[in-house]
């Protein structure tokens, strides 16, 4: 499993490993850095859009993985600020005749219905051969469709950590649980010392099928876990009420959570954040699940990593700790040389380090040396991921047809929340789910 290889993730330490580059060129119409592992197109006075939901932070920081595109490249790259569901901006776009040259797909299934509607491209030679080399097969089978490869994942995302205020775990006199039971009782524990113990971004329902995906991975197991991703077994099943009455150990006790149902429900997953890192030892919730992506809301606060903030697995409901991952793939929706290029780009380390080096990013390249992480605590996360090889668990709500597993107020990500308000309600739950998937795995 991949947390065998943290052990205890509560370290300090932080200090980049960046380090300059010349630029050369072999004159033969490629570029090729000094230091590079990759060589490029010349694409002087090509432009190249892409689209890709983040926001903030994110986009900052991917545009300085563009920026030096650009550098290499000498075409000149725009970025498209989206929406999600992402199919449905991407369609937009589609159908006015200005589709974006690439688009950063954050949902597996996404990418599916992207090859089903004719709109990917398949991966050229030279990104596939990046993907050979710097990436395990899990990777590459997740960005492939009936055997033919269209994306490139390149961000990735540890989703199976709990991060907490070491000050008000300190003063509670809590420690960091290691099973779900444990989990209850260290939020009691927390909750009795006057903190609110977990805050929760119900605002975003994405952030409640984790919720779900980790409680049940753990308790049912990964072959359940591949079987309800594909709608192999129904949501009506008896293991999906055996998750949910799990998660309504926390869910139905609203002093566990930060603001209660109601609260958590108008809190968006930034705040659920930085509230638990606000407010020096009296904080607004002092634990908040998510993945490793978490850092870059905490470096919005003055709390440091691996000191004031500090982080510990998802705590095993069966046998073992859950380790779910997330991830975007980039994905070409023009064949042109400057799309394939910037796959070929982005499949490369050399782009990873860039974003590793700003923090607040998880690469699933391999061949990235893990020095490029900020601090010692997204350095164990990362080395952990790629320990894991090809026994991840891919997001379950990213697998699904996005109709289901990635639109706000519908599907998975609504009947969460309704479930969040009321968690007595577990047949209605998951009659619900099942009538919703039924309807989007048939479509």
């Amino acid at each position: 499993m991949v947390f065998t290889a943290i052990g205890a993730l509560a370290l300090a330490g932080c200090g980049d490993d960046g380090d300059g580059k010349d630029k050369a060129a072999d004159g033969s119409g490629t570029t090729e850095d000094s230091a590079s592992t990759v060589t490029l197109p010349k694409l002087d006075g090509e432009k190249i859009s892409v689209a890709a939901v983040w926001t903030g932070p994110e986009q900052a920081n991917f545009t300085k993985v563009l920026d030096e595109f650009e550098k290499r490249t000498g075409a000149t790259v725009t970025f498209v600020p989206a929406q999600d569901p992402i199919v449905n901006f991407l369609g937009t776009k589609i159908a006015g005749g200005q589709p974006p040259d690439v688009a950063m797909i954050p949902q597996v299934g996404a990418i599916q219905q992207a090859v089903a509607k004719k709109w990917a491209k398949p991966v050229g030679k030279e990104a596939q051969a990046q993907l050979g080399k710097n990436y395990a097969q899990v990777w590459q089978d997740l960005g492939a469709v009936d055997g033919t490869q269209y994306g490139v994942y390149f961000k990735a995302a540890n989703k199976s950590l709990v991060w907490y205020n070491a000050q008000a775990f300190e003063n509670a006199g809590a420690s960091e649980p290691k099973t779900w039971k444990d989990f209850i009782a260290t939020a009691e524990t927390v909750s009795a010392s006057g903190v609110t113990p977990v805050s929760v971004g119900g605002a975003d329902g994405w952030t409640l099928t984790d919720w779900f995906e980790n409680v049940y991975l753990s308790q049912a197991g990964p072959e359940k876990y591949d079987q309800l991703a594909k709608h192999e077994i129904k949501w009506t099943d008896p293991s999906v009420k055996d998750a949910l009455t799990t998660l309504a150990e926390l869910f139905g006790k609203p002093a566990l959570i930060s603001g209660g149902a109601d609260g958590a429900l108008q809190t968006e997953f930034p705040v659920s954040v930085t509230q638990t890192f606000t407010g020096g030892d009296q904080p607004k919730g002092a634990m908040v699940f998510e993945g490793d992506f978490v850092s870059i809301n905490i470096a919005q606060t003055e709390a440091k990593i691996g000191t004031d903030a500090k982080v510990f697995p998802f705590p095993a409901v069966g046998a073992d700790s859950p380790v779910v991952t997330g991830g975007d793939a980039a994905v070409a929706l023009k064949d042109t040389k400057g799309a394939q290029a910037l796959l070929t780009w982005l499949a490369s380390k050399d782009s990873a380090k860039i974003w590793a080096e700003a923090g607040g990013f998880i690469s699933p390249n391999k061949e990235l040396d893990a020095s490029a992480y900020p601090n010692d605590v997204q350095r164990k996360i990362a080395e952990a991921l790629i320990d894991a090889g090809d026994d991840v668990r891919f997001d379950m709500s990213d697998q699904a047809p996005q109709s289901f597993g990635g639109t706000p107020g519908k599907g998975e990500w609504k009947t969460l929340q309704d479930f969040l308000k009321n968690p007595k309600d577990i047949a209605g739950t998951q009659a619900k789910l099942e009538s919703d998937a039924a309807k989007a795995y048939t479509s």
